[in-house]
């Protein structure tokens, strides 16, 4: 039986949702591998609307991150509220800004941030159940807020402030070229810059795809 990984989305946009180039790499590393995508994203409002092509917040605009992140699932797509661990062999998180706005407020309180309670308690019971995490680029850092007491290794790439950031939360950060993954066996979890280094998308796709290669190797 195929190997089912779950997915969380945040939202559809680099700006103010899921990268996009990094989640359609990721459902399609998940594919090629043989494995199906169980797509999910918490049934909540953005922090706010970025208007993509000028950089500009859209004052007064609102979205909500699911009806959002559906446009990457082509509307196969679930309340990750409603996702048990049990459901799951594994687990990844794509990056863009609403990793660090809308899964958990990382972008605007650092090691301060709290991380929205469905997607923290999925995360939490995959990782008791002995079961593979992974997240890409900003990321990491819900890994970090959720499970800090288990000092995981993790990595965001080579950004000193972040990692710093990262490792007030516990974790130890490992700086990591773009194309390489960082992979603690202790924990099971795999984490990979993308973006946050990436200059093109055959780099930050080489990455992710050695991300899910990883991650599958670990469930």
């Amino acid at each position: 039986m195929a190997k089912k990984v779950g997915v969380i989305l945040s939202g559809c946009g680099v700006y103010d949702g899921a990268e996009i180039h990094e989640s359609v790499v990721t459902l399609l590393a998940i594919d090629r591998a043989g494995a199906e995508a169980v797509i999910c994203a918490p049934d909540i409002p953005q922090m706010h609307v970025v208007n993509h092509l000028s950089g500009e917040v859209e004052q007064g605009a609102k979205r909500n991150v699911l009806v959002e992140s559906a446009r990457i699932a082509r509307g196969k797509i679930r309340d990750v509220a409603k996702v048990k661990a049990d459901e799951i062999d594994a687990l990844i998180i794509p990056g863009g800004f609403g990793a660090a706005k809308n899964l958990c407020n990382f972008a605007v309180k650092g090691p301060d941030c709290t991380v929205n309670e469905p997607v923290a308690r999925l995360v939490r019971e995959v990782h008791a159940q002995g079961k593979p995490v992974a997240a890409v680029c900003i990321a990491p850092a819900l890994l970090a807020k959720v499970l800090g007491k288990d000092e995981p290794k993790l990595t965001i790439g080579t950004d000193a402030d972040t990692a710093g950031a990262l490792e007030k939360l516990g974790a130890k950060h490992v700086s990591c070229a773009v194309r390489e993954v960082v992979v603690d066996r202790e924990n099971k979890l795999v984490t990979t810059p993308a973006y946050m280094l990436a200059e093109r998308i055959s780099e930050a796709a080489e990455g992710i795809e050695k991300t899910v290669k990883a991650l599958l190797e670990l469930a």
